[in-house]
């Protein structure tokens, strides 16, 4: 009899534990539709798995994609008013809309474009207030992706880039001042929505412009396969900054895994949850950069990548 009163209160002791558990709700917001970003949510999803947060036991995530005619300051609002524990946020659209709304609510990025040229922090090491997470460094890529585009187009005095005006991150601004140095025009096409694209890849081919740099930006992630169907149409080479991108037909990609950007940001999460300030936790950059060729992509545009490409590629798709 004593065993059974034992267990009995072992067991309600256990349910009224259970009933008191927090579940922490965890707000993601992301640069476009979901789907294209499926794979990066899925490593988020993993990574705070292995730091023992499980989604229905002790966190409870939401995504929100925008809307078009819904400002980012108003999905902010509505988001802010249900209590949140960690906002998530991957543009600085809306880290900034975040920031406005709340100086309470941690908020993680996962893999912002140039924080600090973004304007939503001032410093890596200690960025102060309720923002902290990953850093993405594109910047310092513009450069680079030119000098790649030359090797494979090596008699173009031409290359166009596509920005988009919304992003605060001045990737054009960099794109020009390498082309400067390289002897080479660079050709600005804009595009801030879906219906831009079209037009867009017309001006580069009526401009006269032999290849294309993609900015790095949440915008032109999440329309990834329309601007690849524009591209392919349009026997268009371009250069993307998302690692990830090779895979899904990209020709060329320079740039640090978004993969694991996700994947190290959920340890962000994980600090956040347990108390920790966000000021406090310094905001991590890339530690790799890789150069991925996609033959495929190459013999669907017929164009023949050359062997210092390939012999340099960290990841060649065949």
């Amino acid at each position: 009899m004593l065993a059974g009163v034992l267990v009995a209160a072992s067991f309600a002791a256990s349910a009224q534990e259970s009933k008191k558990k927090k579940i922490y709700r965890i707000d993601c917001i992301q640069g476009g539709p979901l789907t294209p970003r499926a794979h990066q949510w899925a490593a988020f999803r993993r990574g705070l798995r292995e730091l023992g947060h499980l989604e229905g036991d002790n966190i409870a995530l939401e995504f929100r994609e925008p809307k078009e005619g819904i400002a980012a300051d108003d999905l902010i609002a509505d988001l802010i008013k249900l209590e949140v524990d960690v906002i998530v946020a991957s543009t600085a659209i809306h880290v900034h809309s975040a920031r406005r709304a709340t100086k309470t609510i941690p908020i993680a990025m996962t893999g912002l474009t140039d924080p600090v040229a973004a304007g939503v922090v001032t410093n890596l090491a200690r960025p102060d207030g309720n923002v902290t997470g990953l850093s993405f460094l594109p910047v310092e890529l513009v450069g680079k992706r030119l000098e790649l585009m030359l090797e494979l187009l090596p008699k173009s005095k031409r290359i166009a880039m596509l920005w988009n005006p919304n992003d605060p991150v001045p990737q054009l601004k960099a794109a020009t001042a390498a082309g400067q140095k390289a002897g080479v025009e660079i050709v600005s096409v804009e595009a801030r929505a879906a219906k831009n694209l079209g037009p867009a890849i017309e001006t580069v081919r009526s401009r006269g412009a032999d290849g294309l740099i993609i900015a790095t930006s949440g915008l032109f992630y999440g329309l990834r396969d329309q601007i690849l169907d524009l591209l392919q149409k349009a026997k268009l080479p371009a250069i993307w900054g998302w690692e990830s991108f090779g895979a899904f037909g990209a020709l060329l990609v320079y740039g640090p895994s978004d993969t694991d950007n996700y994947h190290r940001a959920a340890t962000y999460v994980d600090r956040l949850l347990k108390g920790a300030r966000p000021g406090d936790l310094p905001i991590e950059q890339p530690t790799q950069v890789k150069l991925v060729v996609n033959l495929r992509a190459a013999r669907s545009l017929s164009i023949e990548i050359p062997k210092s490409l390939l012999v340099r590629a960290d990841h060649v798709i065949k």
